[in-house]
C-alpha cells in the first residue's frame, strides 16, 4: 500500500526542502492502526521542523506535520497529540495515542485541535489563579493561540489586553471578545493604566520576545507572571532589573509538547472535554486562509 507523503530530505528553506514522494506503507504491527489523514494545517512548528530549528531535530528522511485530523477504518475521527507526521494521506498510527473527536465538528477545526486551543488553556489555567474580572496581556494576538486566549479569556470572564503590529487587526480580534487591543507603536507599560482602569494584569503571555517582551514584563502587577511560548521575533528577552529586583516577576515558559508527555489519560480527557463543546458552540474558531492539496507543496 503507498502513502502521498510531503517530505524532506535534507533541512533547509521550506519552500526548497519540501518535497512530494510516494512511500510504501509500512503494515501496521500489534497496538497499531491505519488512519486516513482528512487535514493537517501549516504551524510555525513545522516550518522550523523543515529549517531544523525546532527544539526537537527529526532524522532525514521525515515528514513534518504536528498536528492533523483522520479517520480510522471502524469510521472515527481521530487526533493524536504530539504524533508528528501528519502531512501525508495515510499513516501508521499507535491505537492508544488516538483521541475520538466528534464528527460534526469542522474538519479544520478538527485539525487543529492539538496544539492552539491546548496551548491557550494551559497559558490561562497553569501560571496565576485567574478570577472574574482579572486581566491578562498578550502580544502577537492575532496568533493561532493569541485568538484562542481572546475567546477562552471571554468565556471563563478574564479581560484581555491584546498587543498586534497591525491597526486593522483591531476590529477583528475585538469580534472574537477582545477587551482591548493596540498596537505597539507606542511603549506599551505606558498604556496599560488608562486601559484597564488602573489595574495591572498578573499575567502576560508572550510569543515574540525582545522589546515586546520587555514592554509585558513592565505592565505586570507586582509578582506577576510573564509565560513565553514563542519567539517569532527571533530575538532573546529584555529583561529589567526593576521588573526583577522590585516588582518580583516571574518569568515562565510553556511548551504544551511537555504538558502533553506528562499528562495521564484522564488530564487529557478532561482537557479536550472543556474544548470541544466551544469548538462544537462555534466560540472556539480557526480561520483558514486557504487549502491545499498534497501535491500543491
Amino acid at each position: 500500500m503507498k502513502t502521498t507523503v510531503v517530505c524532506a530530505h535534507e533541512f533547509g528553506p521550506p519552500e526548497t526542502v519540501a518535497r512530494v514522494e510516494e512511500w510504501d506503507l509500512p503494515a501496521p504491527g500489534t497496538g497499531e492502526t491505519i488512519v486516513e489523514v482528512l487535514a493537517a494545517p501549516i504551524n510555525p512548528a513545522d516550518l522550523n521542523y523543515l529549517e531544523g530549528t525546532y527544539a526537537e531535530r527529526p532524522v532525514p528522511p521525515f515528514v513534518p506535520g504536528i498536528e492533523g485530523v483522520g479517520r480510522t477504518s471502524d469510521g472515527r475521527l481521530v487526533v493524536a497529540p504530539i504524533q508528528r507526521g501528519w502531512w501525508c494521506s495515510t499513516r501508521v498510527m499507535k491505537t492508544d495515542a488516538l483521541i475520538t473527536v466528534p464528527a460534526d465538528i469542522p474538519l479544520s477545526a478538527a485539525a487543529m485541535l492539538t496544539v492552539n486551543p491546548p496551548t491557550a488553556y494551559r497559558l490561562l489555567h497553569d501560571y496565576e489563579q485567574l478570577q472574574p474580572g482579572d486581566w491578562v496581556i498578550q502580544n502577537a494576538a492575532n496568533s493561532g493561540v493569541g485568538r484562542a486566549v481572546i475567546e477562552l479569556a471571554h468565556h471563563h470572564g478574564w479581560r484581555t489586553v491584546n498587543v498586534v503590529r497591525r491597526p486593522e487587526l483591531i476590529p477583528e480580534l475585538q469580534a472574537l471578545g477582545a477587551d482591548v487591543v493596540v498596537t505597539d507603536a507606542k511603549p506599551l507599560a505606558r498604556q496599560i493604566r488608562d486601559l484597564t482602569g488602573g489595574v495591572q494584569p498578573r499575567l502576560a503571555l508572550n510569543a515574540v520576545g525582545g522589546e515586546s517582551a520587555r514592554q509585558l514584563a513592565k505592565s505586570l502587577a507586582r509578582h506577576g507572571t510573564i509565560v513565553t511560548y514563542g519567539a517569532m521575533s527571533r530575538e532573546p528577552i529584555s529583561v529589567d532589573n526593576r521588573s526583577l529586583i522590585f516588582q518580583d516577576i516571574r518569568f515562565r515558559g510553556c511548551w504544551v509538547t511537555d504538558w502533553y508527555r506528562a499528562a495521564s489519560r484522564e488530564q487529557m480527557a478532561e482537557l479536550f472535554a472543556a474544548l470541544l463543546p466551544l469548538v462544537r458552540a462555534g466560540k472556539l474558531r480557526a480561520p483558514v486562509e486557504k487549502t491545499y492539496r498534497l501535491g500543491e507543496a
